[in-house]
């Protein structure tokens, strides 16, 4: 009996999709099926739904995501972020990157078959359609390699076509998520004549979207997304991949009527290579670079090991140190459930900052220039400048307290308004007993206040006499 041995790793000396005379290979998966797709296809068009949906979606009036770049203001989940907040985004990105590399360290790139933008528009959209209107794999061959009749001309023109208003829908739906889909839907009313730059940004999206999922396809998991690259770093021999039990399957031998089988249980049908979306074998082993872990192989073994009545699960989630081992992995073990917490408290930590972040900021400066002044009853006086900035979607009439000392604020002008989303500045004086300071620089607390509501306050500096 031959000896069953594990892959060499020669795979990795060359990509997939490129040929030894470095030109493209162009992948014809064939159309997946099984228990796994299906759930694929649940979760996908759980999370389209909820991306279209998502601009539509409002809480307190703000949307639940909308990431103005040009204008600096972020909307999360309800909550309005400005540039002063940067603070909160830089936390939120590197508690992101931290469950991104722990998240992969236990669970490998789940992210990249199951929720990855990328793979649910191809595999789940832009595929699909490509399935309805030229066939399955072995029809898309043979209709590249016909000279151009009607056929073709037929199915290609109707599938750019499609491809194309698509790409159109989704542009639009990415500016949404930038402008807000009040802002979008006024634009589109307005016409695109009295906004010829953002439509011809517009237009230069959908052409990008479309060459992307058209053309370009399984190359931006390989060649552009660090993800995938950095995925050899952050993942171990315990990290749970989609693999190929090698022990179980070699040697490989094709499936002989009548005769005793001496080899492994893979009968080399290449079923997990024909459904591979970017063209790899996963047999030549675990955490290959263009492997998306998107299941397909899986679905496609598990039906043939049911044809010839062997047990499922010769490709499997798996780790690589169980394979080798010869052990069953399991779901629960120390080190996934700390690694587990961890991500846990990190959410847990990123959440209570944001709901606990005040609805208002305000900066208060004494006014450049301006020295203290002395009131007939011995009193010191300071000018002010103020600067607050509304987080809400709400306007808010303003009140000024002094939260640390006795005295009083009065607003030179009309009374402070603060506008929905919007910024409010003025001047104002305060007054304080001259025996309640300590020197010539105290430093007093100030509250804003919203009716009896308190929204935020700030430290800032009160100048006195030397006593």
């Amino acid at each position: 009996m031959a000896t069953k041995t594990k892959p060499t790793d020669e795979f990795r000396d060359h990509i997939s999709t490129v040929d030894e005379q470095g030109k493209r290979v162009w992948v014809y998966p064939k159309k997946p099926k099984g228990k796994l797709y299906d759930y694929r296809k649940y979760v996908s068009y759980l999370l389209l739904t909820l991306l279209f949906a998502g601009p539509f979606i409002k809480i307190n009036g703000l949307p639940l995501l909308m990431l103005n770049v040009v204008e600096r203001k972020f909307v999360i989940f309800g909550v309005l972020f400005w540039p002063q907040d940067f603070f909160i985004l830089v936390l939120a990105f590197l508690a992101m990157v931290v469950f991104i590399i722990l998240f992969t360290v236990v669970y490998g790139r789940i992210f990249c078959g199951w929720i990855c933008p990328q793979t649910i528009f191809l595999e789940m959209v832009f595929r699909r359609i490509e399935y309805l209107i030229e066939g399955d794999y072995t029809k898309q061959k043979a209709l590249d390699k016909m000279p151009w009749n009607t056929e073709k001309i037929l199915k290609k023109g109707a599938k750019t076509v499609v491809f194309l208003l698509i790409s159109f829908v989704i542009s639009n739906l990415f500016l949404a998520y930038v402008i807000g889909i009040d802002e979008l839907q006024k634009v589109t009313a307005e016409g695109p004549l009295n906004h010829k730059a953002g439509f011809g940004a517009l237009l230069a999206f959908t052409g990008v979207f479309y060459w992307v999922f058209a053309y370009f396809r399984e190359q931006v998991c390989t060649i552009v997304c660090p993800y995938g690259r950095l995925q050899g770093v952050m993942q171990d021999k315990k990290t749970v991949v989609v693999a190929y039990d090698y022990g179980r399957g070699e040697p490989r031998g094709k499936l002989r009527k009548n005769q005793e089988r001496t080899e492994g249980d893979c009968i080399d049908c290449n079923q997990c290579v024909q459904v591979c979306p970017t063209g790899i074998d996963i047999r030549n082993g675990a955490q290959q670079l263009e492997c998306i872990n998107c299941t397909a192989c899986i679905d496609a073994c598990n039906a043939i090991m049911r044809m010839i009545e062997k047990p499922e699960g010769l490709i499997r989630y798996d780790s690589e140190e169980a394979i080798a081992e010869g052990k069953q992995w399991k779901l629960f073990t120390p080190r996934i459930m700390g690694y587990s917490a961890v991500l846990l408290l990190l959410l847990t930590a990123l959440t209570t900052l944001l709901l606990t972040r005040d609805e208002a900021e305000a900066t208060i400066l004494r006014t450049p220039g301006q020295l203290y002044q002395k009131t007939e009853e011995g009193h010191i006086k300071n000018l002010y400048n103020i600067s607050v900035i509304n987080k809400t979607n709400h306007d808010m009439p303003l009140t000024l307290k002094l939260l640390d000392k006795e005295g009083t604020i009065k607003v030179v002008g009309s009374e402070l308004v603060l506008p929905a989303q919007g910024i409010a500045e003025g001047v104002f004086f305060t007054e304080i007993a001259k025996e309640q300071l300590t020197g010539m620089n105290s430093e007093i607390e100030i509250g804003v206040y919203h009716g009896d509501e308190l929204i935020t306050s700030t430290d800032t500096k009160f100048l006195a006499p030397a006593k």
